[in-house]
């Protein structure tokens, strides 16, 4: 497998690694992340590496209600919890600096 640079050039695991790893990793959901996990216990970095690519690529750009709704998180926040999380991290979500 070739090596996943950053920043991605794509959003299509396809532009970013060879047609065999981008089948392979075309799979549902929750079978990627046990595969992350996986691949993380068993210490296997180039299949790390692929599955964590393709979360990256699942995520990219989607809501705070998406990234719950994939992530099966709960918002369990009253309003002033939540205004206040946002608060402390407003930086977050800032536009980068692209020199840094």
């Amino acid at each position: 497998m070739t090596d996943i640079t950053t920043p991605l050039k794509s959003s299509k695991i396809e532009d970013l690694v060879q047609q065999w790893y981008a089948d392979y990793i075309n799979i549902e959901q929750t079978m990627l992340f046990e595969m992350v996990t996986t691949a993380n216990f068993m210490d296997i970095k180039p299949l790390l590496d692929l599955t964590c690519l393709a979360v990256s690529i699942l995520i990219k750009g989607k809501t705070p209600e998406e990234l719950r709704r994939i992530f099966g998180i709960s918002d369990n926040f009253t309003p002033d919890e939540e205004a206040q999380i946002r608060a402390e991290n407003n930086w977050c979500e800032q536009p980068r600096n692209s020199s840094s």
